[in-house]
């Protein structure tokens, strides 16, 4: 039997009894990162052989870990901290039970996500959670363009170095949403930071949040194309009152809740059609 076991995000408290017994009980641990797991067996007295398997060596561990299944071992399958599988190694191990139809078991426990999901306050039915927040354009150009027709919680994790050029990304691409920073979660330093997407961008223009972060943008696809009609009569408003059309632009994007591109775009051609 392999089992696949969520470990703390963060409080060495939150491991389940399950999970102690799983790795009290089996042959050998399959971890991340020897090191972490080293730390988490120490804290519940249990000594087992620990074998690393990351991403990178994760399919041969995994032609491994099915030889010692085939031979009646037990083994068990943790990541650094939460669920395996979820932006973790754990997916390849799955698979390869799957395919020579041997037993395993997947026991909860922690998970950053869904306890980022709850602690954003926003509604969490349904949610989408992409992992990391990509780190170039040409991968971020799709997935934001997807976002601009979704209309509920979005998630993402983020490197603390990241998080004001990724909200910034997103509200020049999204506009203004509700949104929140979720840092150090079930740690002593815990901490949900909310507001619109300016105001966090604002917040962390000088210093970087520290510790492990997830960020939710409560997304609304419906507000974005509710804002359009009064964008475009806002920005008639302002250039008819003198303002240039950069000026224009940025007073109507914040005021409507849209990207300062969108709206620079219509305020250009606003201009040239009725003030030209």
């Amino acid at each position: 039997m392999l089992y696949l076991c969520a470990t703390p995000i963060g409080n060495l408290g939150d491991l389940t009894p399950r999970v102690r017994e799983a790795l009290s009980v089996c042959s050998a641990v399959y971890c991340e990162d020897t090191r972490r797991t080293l730390t988490l067996l120490n804290h519940c007295g249990i000594k087992k052989p620990l074998v690393s398997c990351y991403r990178e060596n994760e399919l041969a561990r995994a032609n491994e870990v099915v030889g010692r299944l085939l031979a009646g071992e037990t083994l068990v399958y943790v990541s650094d901290a939460g669920m395996p599988g979820v932006s973790d190694p754990g997916e390849a191990l799955v698979r390869a039970c799957i395919a020579h139809n041997l037993p395993y078991s997947v026991l909860p426990g922690a998970s950053a996500v869904l306890t980022a999901a709850v602690m954003s306050g926003y509604p969490v039915v349904p949610f989408t959670f992409f992992g990391f927040f990509p780190r170039e354009k040409k991968a971020q150009k799709p997935l934001l363009e997807s976002l601009k027709r979704t209309d509920h919680l979005v998630l993402f994790y983020e490197s603390p170095n990241r998080v004001r050029a990724t909200l910034e990304v997103l509200l020049n691409a999204l506009g203004d949403l509700d949104a929140a920073v979720l840092r150090e979660l079930t740690k002593l330093h815990e901490e949900a930071v909310r507001g619109r997407l300016s105001e966090l961008a604002a917040r962390y223009a000088e210093t970087d949040p520290r510790g492990e972060c997830v960020l939710a943008v409560y997304c609304r696809a419906q507000a974005n194309a509710d804002a359009k009609p009064e964008l475009e009569a806002l920005l008639k408003n302002l250039l008819s009152s003198g303002l240039s059309v950069r000026d224009a632009a940025a007073e109507a994007a914040a005021a409507c809740g849209v990207p300062k591109k969108e709206a620079y775009a219509k305020a250009l051609e606003i201009n040239k059609d009725c003030f030209s």
